[in-house]
């Protein structure tokens, strides 16, 4: 099973940018589908950014288009999040999260479909 660790939280001004990282180990994250989700305080956790392994299928929340790219560096078996222009409602703790049989579609991706999960980094955005 594949280890991952997140990493890159921080405190960050409304409008600022911060880039998560996903460094895997036990297995090569370029075979795996990744999911990058986020929870809030008295939330559920909630599904931001997912793409598949073959990188031809991507599920972005609606809160995430035109804001959050994902990155792969097979060579560093990481995987990244870009946030850009963030918000105080981005606030949460961030988990990647790693597969290697699911398939996210454009309209979905769910928590329950991920087998490998990181401990989660903090992010706060202050307005």
């Amino acid at each position: 099973q594949v280890h991952l660790v997140e990493s890159g939280g921080g405190l960050v001004q409304s409008g600022g940018s911060l880039r998560l990282s996903c460094a895997a180990s036990g297995a090569t994250l370029a075979y795996y589908a990744i999911g990058w989700f986020r929870q809030a305080p008295g939330k559920e956790r909630e599904g931001v950014l997912c793409i598949s392994a073959s990188d031809d299928s991507m599920y972005y929340a609606t809160s995430a288009k035109g804001r959050f790219t994902i990155s792969r560096d097979n060579a560093k078996n990481t995987v990244y999040l870009q946030m850009n222009n963030l918000k105080p409602e981005d606030t949460a703790v961030y988990y990647c999260a790693a597969d290697p049989d699911y398939y996210p579609e454009y309209d979905h991706c769910g928590a329950p479909d991920f087998g490998s999960w990181g401990q989660g980094t903090q992010v706060t955005v202050s307005s």
